[in-house]
């Protein structure tokens, strides 16, 4: 069933139709995107499972879910080899992962799980790379990392509200890197400040910029009337192209 509701949003965005979902936009938003950038025009109703495509190319959004799937075995590999130095335990993260039929099986159709299990993994991942950079803090690799870091938490948190979680679990890190660097006496407090401000930048606000970039435009891009209306005030779904309120003067 997840497959028609999600392939149905897709073809929502290529439709530029409104709707209204629980979850963040970008995982439907990247979904209808290589749908478009496939061929695909967005006409498949996805009612039920089992439905034939026919002749509706749905493999670009197949094709992308499994691509981000794929990349969970590349991450794991690299975050395991640069957590233990062992590449015998790299080795077997990924022949594990590479074999389970569970991340196989959610990788093949049109969900939101591969595409947030690759922004949790980018995020793990490129914490553990900014870690790794404390010996050389402001350099490009830091700054790279740290950067990354917060955009893997902007999608995260965009697909899924439980990508909130990663977001605790890089919080924490980055309290227990901060108070380590409080308690290092030969470090200034100029230098300090240049550290927490550099973790606030690239860990709350560039994810905060990223996370409304989404939503203006998801609003932006869905401007004409679909089954998400009722949820809206009156004066929003007068915005909306087809909408039996559009351009309708409302009395003050």
């Amino acid at each position: 069933w997840d497959e028609t509701h999600f392939g149905k949003m897709g073809s929502y965005y290529i439709n530029r139709t409104f709707f209204f979902d629980v979850h963040p936009p970008l995982g439907k938003m990247l979904i209808g995107l290589a749908g478009y950038l496939s061929g695909y025009d967005g006409t498949f109703p996805f009612q039920k499972p089992g439905d034939r495509y026919e002749q509706h190319n749905y493999m670009g959004m197949r094709g992308f879910c499994a691509f981000l799937g794929s990349c969970l075995v590349p991450f794991a590999y690299l975050t395991v080899l640069e957590l233990s130095k062992s590449l015998p335990a790299a080795l077997l993260t990924a022949f594990i992962l590479i074999f389970d039929t569970g991340c196989i099986t959610l990788s093949q159709y049109i969900l939101l799980d591969p595409i947030l299990m690759f922004f949790l993994m980018g995020a793990v991942l490129s914490m553990v790379k900014s870690n790794s950079c404390a010996d050389r803090p402001f350099s490009a690799s830091w700054w790279f990392w740290l950067s990354l870091t917060g955009m893997n938490l902007a999608g995260a948190t965009g697909v899924k509200f439980v990508g909130l979680f990663v977001v605790l679990l890089v919080g924490l890190n980055t309290i227990y890197d901060l108070w380590d660097l409080l308690g290092n006496l030969s470090l200034s407090l100029v230098m300090f400040g240049k550290h927490l401000l550099a973790r606030v930048l690239c860990l709350i606000l560039l994810p905060l910029a990223l996370y409304t970039a989404v939503f203006a435009v998801h609003f932006t891009v869905l401007n004409k009337s679909g089954p998400g209306d009722g949820f809206f005030s009156s004066a929003f779904q007068s915005q909306l192209v087809g909408n039996n309120l559009h351009n309708v003067s409302i009395p003050e």
